[in-house]
């Protein structure tokens, strides 16, 4: 996340990146079947001049995930990787608005490994304050929703604002 590379320069990394933990995981007899892959999503560096939009940002990970990642795994957790909770679950959302269609279908299970995407405004509010657990709370239950949306692609920006 950190960085000046373009979206293009993360897709390749981490494409190569994928291909050689799959060989190796191949190689070690790993049951591909049983796992669940924590990867990255596709985005441009934190300082990069171009920020590609959400839809830019799910089609690259989505393009590069079906390139190298093998069918047999059942599912994938993508980590936040520093973006906020509203632009992490966009994203989600993005990708399964189009693997809605039966042309687009994923073989995976897509979600978040639900660490800072979902946890870092709760921990925001709460600051360790007895005074702020029940805002804390409803902060974490509202990205909980939020991020249960765009699992389902139904994710839009106006639930931010309730």
């Amino acid at each position: 996340m950190d960085g000046d590379h373009t979206l293009e320069r993360c897709r390749e990394v981490t494409e190569e990146v994928l291909r050689r933990v799959f060989d190796q995981l191949y190689t070690q007899r790993v049951t591909l079947e049983a796992m669940i892959l924590k990867p990255n999503m596709v985005l441009p560096g934190l300082t990069c001049t171009k920020q590609e939009t959400v839809d830019e940002v799910a089609d690259a990970t989505v393009r590069c995930l079906l390139r190298v990642v093998p069918a047999a795994v059942p599912g994938i957790a993508f980590l936040s990787g520093g973006q906020s909770g509203e632009l992490a679950s966009a994203r989600l959302n993005a990708m399964h608005v189009r693997s809605k269609s039966p042309n687009s279908r994923l073989p995976w299970a897509l979600a978040f490994s639900f660490a800072r995407a979902i946890q870092q405004p709760a921990l925001e509010i709460w600051r360790g304050e007895e005074s702020h657990i029940l805002a804390a709370q409803q902060a974490l239950y509202h990205r909980a929703s939020c991020n249960r949306a765009a699992r389902r692609g139904e994710y839009n920006a106006a639930m931010e604002r309730i």
